[in-house]
């Protein structure tokens, strides 16, 4: 998943945040992945969340878990690779204050407010989440 960013027009390279799903698929089942999704992950400097681990973990026992053992595969798989981790700061919560409760999953609105104020794209299969005004692409 980590490569070289791509500049875009204007020189500038673009920030990519990715959401549970994607992060677990582009490792391990990236033919899941939409086209969108796999450009901005070939072309964007990557970042996953610390919210992403948070959420595989609280839902590790649940039916349809993403995942059984999340610690194990995130250190194997996002931190052997190399990957960015993005940690929860105090800007991130205070953006997510300012959201309307438009989606009520509360990874994925950290995860919104996180691309707000890292003005970030963020690579989810949840159109809805376009709604915060933030890029969503899949």
């Amino acid at each position: 998943m980590p490569g070289r960013p791509v500049s875009r027009p204007g020189g500038a390279v673009e920030r990519v945040l990715v959401d549970t799903h994607t992060l677990v698929w582009a490792l391990r089942d990236p033919e899941l992945l939409g086209v969108g999704a796999v450009e901005a992950l070939r072309g964007g400097l990557v970042s996953a969340s610390v919210a992403n681990l948070w959420e595989l973990l609280v839902k590790q026992s649940k039916p349809g878990a993403l995942l059984a053992d999340p610690l194990a595969w995130w250190a194997r798989y996002v931190v052997g690779s190399g990957i960015r981790v993005l940690g929860i700061r105090e800007a991130h919560v205070v953006a997510l204050g300012g959201l309307e409760p438009i989606h009520k999953d509360p990874f994925d609105r950290i995860l919104v407010a996180q691309a707000i104020v890292e003005r970030a794209t963020l690579v989810s299969k949840d159109a809805t989440l376009a709604q915060y005004g933030v890029r969503v692409v899949w």
